[in-house]
Order: structure tokens, then C-alpha cells, then sequence
């Protein structure tokens, strides 16, 4: 674990050094877990949505994207069930005056279990080598068996304790597990309570006439009050989804793990709305269709893994997460959840207006039953920024700090360098810029060595450096060195915009 945590502060202070992500209002000392993303981030951030709403709303004839305000009228968040029921198990330990959330103390509890059982299995693979039968090993190795079945009993338990709200029996198994206070060891727990986590504001000018309002603790809400100006005025048939991200706001107990866990982030969300009976059918297409997704990014199959909802939400039928392998181990990245038909139900029983689809195939009206997936952008960001953050050491025994973000999603795609600063290298370097900035990102760079500003794009994470030498003078080609293999080839000036096409469409990363 060692490692992991050395390689997670590796990432955090990466990001700051490279211009990613800082803490928000630094010089005032910050605000726990709030974060600007910087000039980089930023620049990350833009193109990992962007790969989302090209893949869900361009590449699908039947889905639409809004943009909702963050601000609704409030009885959309007594309808939503988030003013009764939007609220975390929360545990303070009394001797370090810490505060945790219990259901995430019981889930790491279960996820160690589940990691002893996989030393196990990688253990037996050593030794037994081609003869190794994986499954046959994990159902009868006394070992394995008995570290899953803790794992599953576990979170079944803590999932039936949760849904019939039992929070003594929450706090009695932390109790039985012996789970103790992560950084003093402390057992000494207070009861478990329920902690809600909107955000509340004020609408209007004067105080005894404001109306109490929320911060919008999700984006999904607004694309259900706007399923029916969406189905009309596009003239939507069923199945259609609306996809949006934006901003949501949740006063978090425990946010830690740097921008894992935020009490400002942003979503990408989708709503597939769908006939009543097939939505499981599309619950199965959607959790394939954004496993694909996610590879096609090629941070590696191993690194993902789907958890099925031992606990499920009181609005949904099915539900699982796709889990990413961040330096902390896999938690969630992405939800895919069937949702019913309970939100434009509510909706329409607080509202009085019917949200209803005439189905023409049926000649019926139904209410559409609903397949959500939602996913945290930061969390993606965190995740493909942690995935490419490497050491690598070369032949000569030196080691290059390199960060092989997928090459679709760099901020800058290339960095054009006159080898010189004279013999007219930086104005042929700048109609370079002036040429590919049409199309891409680019930076022109002329301190230091070159050398040094090669290991400076790598650590930035520039897919491609141009360097423009003397020889362009004679020939016009430049040199066109490649991030991850540090190969270098000569290509002519006008040949460079192709060159960068090949390793940066959408096309050759989608379709895959």
C-alpha cells in the first residue's frame, strides 16, 4: 500500500507543479476539498468531456444534450426524494475527533478482504504457472473462499442495516469487524446518524421574503423537468436519451482523497428514456456500450471491473458501478442505473402536469421508464491523470518523469522548439503555430536546452515535440520526436498537420 500512497502524493503534487489542478484561494489558505483546475486542467478536463458528448450525443442519432440551470425551484428536490432521503451515515471517533462516513469505513473494510484474496490467487499463479485453474482455485482454496465470503456478508449486511435504516446495527458492525480510526487506531465510536448533503441558498432581495433554495446536489433532475420540452420540440421517439454535464454541489462529510471527492465537482449525465419492460434490456447495452468507452482510451482492461449494487436506491431496479484502479484502490468511477419510472412519476405527482410519451407503435401513452449513466468528470480526470503519471528509466540508467496521457486528451498536442534562438529558427518555428493552431493546441518553447525541453513536454504530458533546426533551413523538414517511444523521425513541414491527424482523431479513438 506503501507504494500506492507514494505514488498517489507523486500525482497530487505533480498536478500542481505542471500546472493541473491547485487548491482553491491558495493564498487564504484554501477550502477543504475545493480545487481550480489550472491551465493544463483545464485544458484536460475540456477534452475528457468533450470525448464524452462526441461518443454520446454525435454518435447517437437518438440522444440530445441541455444545459440546465443549477438553481430549481425547490420543490424539485421534495419530488427527487433528496430533501427526505439524500443523507450519508455519518461516524465521529471521540478520541480523534475525526469524522467518517460508515458505509465507506465498512466498504474498505470489505475491499481489503477482497485484496487478501487476490494476493492469494496471484500467489497460487506463481507457483502452479500454465496448470493454474483460476476458478477452480477460488472455490475451493479454504483461504479464498473465506476471505470472499466476508467480503459479500459484509456488505450485504451493512446494505439490509442501511435500507431498513437500522443505524445501530451499522454502528454494531463496525463494532464486530473491530474497524478502527484509519489515522489513530481508535475504536472509541459516537452512535451512527443520518447527515444530509445539500447545499441550502436564498432566492430574493429581502431576507423575510427569500425563498430557501438548494445548490442542485446532481445534473439528472434537470433533464427530467425537461423531458417533455425536449421530446416535443425535437420531436423525440422513444427510445431517446438527453445527455448534460454541469456543476453539482454536495456538502460532503469526508472529502479527502483530492479531487475524488469534492463538495463542488461537475457530471456527465445521461438519461435514456426508454418502453416500460425493456429497460433492463438497455440497462445490459448501456453498461457494455460505457465499459467500451472507457477502454477505447486503452488505460487497460485490468483496471476496470463492474460492482453490482448489493443496496439499491429506492428509485431503481438494477444498478452497478464501473470501478476504476485508482493509486487507493477501485472505487467508483461510473454509474449505470435502471431508474424506473420513479422521477417523472414524482415529478408529475408534485407538479400536476402529466410527463407522459405517446407511443404510436403501442397507440398508448406511458410514462418512460428511465436508464441513467452518470459519471464524475474529476473522477475521470483523476483517474486518467494517475494512469499516466510514470517513472520511466532509461537505457543510460537516467529516469524520465513522463505523464502518457491518451493522446486525444492532452492539453497541448505539440510544443514547435527552435533548436536556436537566431538564424531566423523561431519565425519558421512560429509559422508552424500559426498553421497547426487551425486545429490544435500548441505551444511554441525556446528556454533551455533541448534535451531539457523535451523532459519538461514529457512531464506536461505533450504527445509530440517539432524541432526546427538548420536543416530546415536547406530542405524544409523538421524533426518529429514521439512522447512515449522518445522516437524521432525528419518529416516536411507541410507533412506535420497529417502526421499529428494520424494519432489524434476522434474517429481512430472511437472506433475502435
Amino acid at each position: 500500500m506503501a507504494n500506492n500512497e507514494d505514488q498517489f502524493k507523486k500525482v497530487v503534487s505533480h498536478a500542481k507543479e505542471y500546472g493541473y489542478i491547485f487548491a482553491s484561494s491558495e493564498i487564504y489558505d484554501g477550502l477543504s476539498a475545493v480545487y481550480d483546475y489550472a491551465q493544463n486542467g483545464v485544458e484536460l478536463k475540456k477534452n475528457i468531456r468533450e470525448y464524452w458528448w462526441r461518443s454520446m450525443v454525435y454518435m447517437h442519432q437518438n440522444i440530445v444534450g441541455i444545459d440546465s440551470a443549477i438553481l430549481m425551484h425547490p420543490t424539485t428536490w421534495k419530488a427527487s426524494g433528496h430533501v427526505d432521503a439524500f443523507n450519508d451515515p455519518l461516524i465521529d471517533n471521540k478520541d480523534s475527533k475525526k469524522r467518517y462516513r460508515a458505509d465507506v469505513l465498512i466498504e474498505e473494510y470489505a475491499e481489503k478482504q477482497y485484496q487478501k484474496a487476490q494476493k492469494e490467487i496471484e500467489k497460487a499463479k506463481v507457483r502452479f504457472g500454465d496448470n493454474f485453474d483460476e476458478q477452480q482455485f477460488i472455490t475451493t482454496n479454504p483461504r479464498v473462499v473465506k476471505y470472499l465470503e466476508e467480503q459479500r456478508n459484509v456488505l450485504a449486511r451493512m446494505a439490509h442495516s442501511l435500507e431498513k435504516e437500522d443505524l445501530a446495527d451499522v454502528k454494531a458492525l463496525i463494532e464486530e469487524l473491530e474497524i478502527a480510526d484509519p489515522e489513530t487506531g481508535s475504536r472509541n465510536w459516537t452512535e451512527v446518524r443520518q447527515f444530509n448533503l445539500m447545499f441550502g441558498t436564498k432566492l430574493g432581495a429581502s431576507a423575510e421574503n427569500a425563498m430557501d433554495l438548494y445548490l442542485r446536489p446532481e445534473t439528472a433532475q434537470g433533464i427530467f423537468v425537461n423531458f417533455l420540452n425536449v421530446q416535443k420540440s425535437g420531436r423525440m421517439k422513444i427510445p431517446f436519451g438527453i445527455a448534460q454535464t454541469g456543476k453539482a454541489f454536495r456538502n460532503e462529510i469526508v472529502a479527502r482523497q483530492f479531487i475524488f471527492r469534492m463538495r463542488e465537482f461537475e457530471q456527465m449525465e445521461m438519461q435514456f428514456f426508454v418502453r416500460p419492460g425493456e429497460e433492463l434490456k438497455w440497462y445490459e447495452y448501456w453498461k457494455e456500450t460505457r465499459l467500451k468507452w472507457h477502454l477505447s482510451l486503452g488505460m487497460g482492461e485490468e483496471n476496470y471491473r463492474f460492482h453490482d449494487h448489493e443496496k439499491l436506491a429506492h428509485y431503481a431496479n438494477a444498478a452497478a458501478d464501473i470501478e476504476f484502479n485508482f493509486p487507493f484502490g477501485f472505487k467508483e468511477l461510473e454509474g449505470i442505473h435502471s431508474r424506473t419510472d420513479f422521477d417523472l412519476k414524482a415529478h408529475e405527482k408534485f407538479s400536476g402536469k402529466k410527463l407522459q410519451f405517446f407511443d404510436p407503435e403501442l397507440n398508448e401513452n406511458y410514462v418512460p421508464y428511465v436508464v441513467e449513466t452518470s459519471i464524475g468528470l474529476d473522477r475521470m480526470f483523476l483517474a486518467v491523470l494517475s494512469h499516466s503519471l510514470q517513472d520511466e528509466t532509461l537505457e543510460d540508467g537516467s529516469v524520465r518523469t513522463v505523464l502518457k496521457l491518451p493522446a486525444i486528451l492532452a492539453p497541448v498536442k505539440a510544443a514547435i522548439l527552435p533548436l536556436v534562438k537566431k538564424d531566423g529558427l523561431p519565425e519558421i518555428a512560429q509559422n508552424i503555430i500559426q498553421n497547426l493552431q487551425w486545429d490544435y493546441n500548441v505551444i511554441y518553447d525556446e528556454k533551455d536546452a533541448v534535451g531539457r525541453r523535451y523532459r519538461r513536454q514529457d512531464a506536461v504530458g505533450t504527445p509530440f515535440c517539432i524541432t526546427v533546426d538548420h536543416q530546415t533551413l536547406e530542405d524544409n523538414t523538421v524533426t518529429i520526436r514521439y512522447r512515449d517511444s522518445m522516437q524521432q523521425e525528419r518529416i516536411k513541414i507541410e507533412e506535420i498537420s497529417e502526421k499529428m491527424k494520424e494519432t489524434i482523431s476522434y474517429k481512430n479513438w472511437l472506433s475502435e
